[in-house]
């Protein structure tokens, strides 16, 4: 079904790989530049700048290989180059994926305050150990994914017998093999899935109480505000939808290979390359310095190119002038 699209999947995600090139290039120098003025990284600097780096180094491997795959028709190239560039492929995606969960998990305890214990102690450790799980979290990805390499070199996977079939991917057969594949499955994508739906509700029911609350302080005279925190909010909940929609594409891929051994994993590919490119794009909107260098940038990119002023975004926010009141 997917093979005769594969030349158009490999044009599209090209156009993604460049977005994702672009937009996580922004996020780590911008990062580097406050670091030298700062000479320091909050928690969440650290986990972006992580997340940042996960996403280009995957978008570059995933690129190359679907590069080959589309040059290399027959497979004329032994399989064990494609199978190490596929483990590399899912053993980033596997970090990826538990870094965004670390940083809504993050964002959803420094905002939900509540005077549970637990809660304290987990912010209270994520503040003070966020380089160790930054640190651990690829360690943990290699050791969960590294198995996939005996998954593929178990027979011979270049004896293509399906039409448009993807060089160095063998479908498992025997019982160990898919218990392996389940739980791989299960540790990469539905466990993080399953706690930044967790962190969604957590978020969601402070957003809702807070409103309430400050709406009963005013009396219902003007909408309540929440200022930076809203924005942040905002971030934590586009990227748990976005994280989601990659959840539910990549179960059905790997639900397509495993039962009707349909070539579909350049899909997964695709949408990892469009989950990459917006989720520093949210970054990017979530964190007030990273947008305002963002449209300062694009302004300066602009005055370059006089015909063009007129797409200028505003840096600032025109401040509201109170009424002026006449003295009788």
């Amino acid at each position: 079904m997917l093979g005769a699209s594969k030349l158009a999947i490999w044009i599209i995600t090209g156009l993604f790989a460049v977005c994702t090139v672009f937009f996580n290039l922004f996020i780590l120098l911008s990062s580097l530049s406050h670091y030298q003025h700062t000479k320091q990284w909050s928690p969440s600097e650290t986990i972006v700048v992580a997340l940042s780096s996960a996403n280009l180094v995957h978008q570059l491997i995933c690129y190359l290989w679907m590069t080959m795959d589309e040059i290399d028709n027959e497979c004329h190239i032994p399989s064990l180059p494609y199978s190490i560039l596929l483990v590399l492929i899912f053993c980033f995606k596997f970090i990826m994926v538990w870094y965004v969960s670390f940083l809504t998990c993050y964002y959803s305890i420094k905002l939900v305050h509540t005077p549970n214990r637990c809660y304290t102690t987990i912010h209270a450790i994520i503040l003070r150990h966020v380089t160790l799980g930054v640190t651990l979290i690829p360690l943990c990805a290699f050791a969960v994914c590294m198995p996939t390499l005996v998954v593929f070199q178990s027979e011979k996977t270049r004896n293509i017998t399906i039409i448009n079939q993807d060089c160095g991917i063998k479908t498992p057969e025997t019982f160990a093999a898919r218990v392996y594949e389940v739980m791989a499955l299960l540790l990469a994508d539905v466990f993080p899935g399953l706690l930044m739906i967790k962190c969604c509700i957590s978020i969601s029911v402070h957003l809702a109480t807070h409103l309430r609350h400050m709406k009963a302080s005013t009396n219902g005279a003007h909408g309540p505000k929440l200022g930076s925190q809203l924005r942040v909010i905002q971030m934590a909940l586009s990227l748990v939808t976005v994280f989601l929609v990659f959840l539910v594409v990549d179960l059905y891929v790997n639900y397509q290979i495993a039962v009707y051994h349909e070539n579909a994993v350049m899909l997964t590919f695709l949408f990892t390359s469009i989950f990459t490119t917006v989720t520093p794009m949210v970054l990017i909107y979530g964190k007030t310095s990273f947008w305002k260098l963002f449209l300062h940038e694009f302004n300066t990119g602009l005055d370059e190119y006089p015909c063009l002023s007129g797409l200028k975004v505003r840096e600032q926010k025109a401040e509201r002038r109170s009424p002026v009141k006449y003295k009788k």
